[in-house]
């Protein structure tokens, strides 16, 4: 990677200089909080700095939020779908320069930084179709003459706080379906890669300006944790959705909870694939290599354990070991690399301490574990994916260590397997490699998998947007992109209509006034 490329993807966008942190649509505001720098994980040099929003310019987006909400809702809602309709064809002109900054300052690789631009260019699609089928119910009355139905009214601001292994897909997730539903949105990005998220609002700008949105509709804060507090506190905001680990999202559930806010959590996930003895082999070594080195294991659904039947386990391990080797790790942007760095020293730290505890445990580690040196991994960012050999029950695997470190774990029979893979806090993604029909219904069925994805003979990572995506347990239970999870985004109201002349009671109640 040269530097000339970074420079060109930085003025693509405007992010030269000393960058404002708070934007109400097409206004950017004179932000009074601290610099923020921003180091690209693949080289470790500087990107850009941004003026932080402080609390008095937060609290000028939030009301000005409140003002466009009032606005916003009386727009139709395919009006909405139209102009979600328009950002996604200015995120398709944008793609490719959107696609290499995300990948400069998060460190995926550049096809990966692509395919999270095409994610928000698909739920734009989708979204302009939600936008004419916001639809409720009709229910038959008990009473004569009385006509009974449901629908569903935006519900106001919604605060978007996204991770930092998705910059820019998992707010627009959140953000086109709430704009359809009549919503307004306030984005706190992650501050590790907070370029990617002002280049998004400055791709939507010239959106909002020729269909005269107003302002407030969609608006940025870049902000440190001491102002993010007040956007989980503020009760002028009735649903905050979280991307982020389970301890951030329970600390977010519980002020939101307790001014009885709503929340949507995607949180952690500890994603197992099954292997049986009736397996695709091939197929699976693929699936396990992607779901566990795609993203240097920094995907909420990357694969972190597979659970493997003793019969084949020494082949899949031979497999593995094999396809590990060709693993190439460097630079994100050449063409031939599958795997790039960790977003920082920290996440190297926990990759360390994960595998000297797996040791602690009496775990074996078969591959990788160390941090390559030389000049292309200045940064000291990269590390080698690791294959160990664990039990379940080990400590360190409950629990999601946000690096590429795959446990390869063995079991006898089928009903152990599920055991094996439910016996986690998390509930997130699963999968299940088999050709026998029996094994995959029964993964599918009330007693198998308990997470809220489940695959067959496809890996634990790549869900796509017309599914609603989310898990159970430490998981959060939310749910954002396809199906219906619109609903979440929408309060819903019980309408019953008298058109007769009676006043009859339900259940048949007299209550006689003479």
């Amino acid at each position: 990677m040269q530097r000339k490329d970074i420079e060109q993807a930085l003025d693509e966008f405007g992010l030269k200089g000393t960058l404002q942190g708070a934007s109400t649509g097409t206004r950017w505001l004179n932000t009074g909080g601290a610099i923020l720098e921003s180091y690209s994980p693949i080289n470790g040099e500087l990107l850009g700095s941004i003026k932080q929003a402080a609390e008095s310019d937060y609290e000028k987006v939030t009301t000005l939020a409140a003002e466009a909400f009032n606005l916003w809702r009386t727009m139709p809602a395919p009006h909405r779908g139209d102009i979600v309709r328009q950002i996604g064809n200015e995120l398709r002109r944008y793609k490719e320069p959107l696609g290499k900054l995300v990948s400069y300052e998060m460190g995926k690789i550049l096809q990966e930084g692509l395919g999270e631009v095409q994610e928000m260019i698909d739920i734009c699609d989708y979204t302009l179709g939600i936008s004419r089928q916001l639809y409720g119910l009709t229910m038959h009355s008990e009473r004569p003459e009385h006509r009974m139905y449901e629908q569903y009214h935006p519900l106001g601001i919604v605060g978007v706080i996204s991770a930092f292994n998705f910059p820019v897909a998992v707010w627009s997730w959140n953000t086109m379906i709430a704009l359809v539903c009549g919503d307004v949105c306030i984005w706190k990005p992650s501050k590790k890669v907070p370029l990617s998220a002002i280049a998004c609002q400055k791709i939507i700008a010239p959106v909002l300006a020729r269909n005269n949105v107003p302002e407030g509709v969609i608006s940025l804060i870049v902000c440190d944790r001491k102002v993010g507090e007040l956007l989980i506190s503020d009760k002028r905001i009735p649903l905050v959705s979280v991307t982020g680990s389970t301890r951030v999202g329970k600390r977010v559930a519980a002020i939101v909870g307790e001014r009885l806010g709503r929340t949507i959590l995607e949180l952690g996930g500890n994603n197992a694939i099954i292997i049986t003895p009736d397996a695709d082999l091939k197929m699976a070594v693929q699936a396990v290599l992607f779901g566990a080195v795609g993203t240097a294991g920094q995907r909420c659904t990357t694969t972190r354990r597979l659970i493997i039947h003793e019969s084949i386990y020494d082949k899949m391990k031979t497999s593995l070991l094999h396809a590990y080797k060709q693993v190439r790790i460097g630079n994100p942007l050449d063409s031939d690399t599958l795997m790039g760095p960790l977003i920082d020293k920290d996440a190297v730290k926990d990759y360390l301490n994960a595998i000297e505890q797996v040791k602690k445990e009496g775990g074996k580690i078969l591959c990788g574990g160390n941090v390559p040196e030389g000049k292309e991994y200045a940064s000291g960012c990269y590390v080698t994916p690791v294959i160990a050999e664990v039990n379940n029950d080990y400590e360190i695997v409950q629990h999601e260590t946000f690096a590429p470190i795959l446990y390869l774990i063995k079991y006898k029979t089928f009903d152990e397997a599920i055991a094996i893979q439910n016996a986690v806090p998390q509930g997130l993604s699963s999968s299940v490699f088999s050709n026998n029909v029996r094994e995959t219904e029964k993964f599918l069925s009330h007693s198998g998998s308990d997470c809220g994805i489940a695959n067959v003979n496809i890996g634990t990572s790549g869900a796509e947007i017309g599914g609603a995506f989310g898990g159970e347990k430490e998981t959060g239970g939310g749910r954002e992109s396809g199906s219906d999870a619109w609903k979440a985004y929408m309060r819903r109201q019980t309408n019953t209509i008298n058109y007769g002349t009676k006043l009859p009671l339900a259940q048949g109640i007299k209550f006689q006034v003479e």
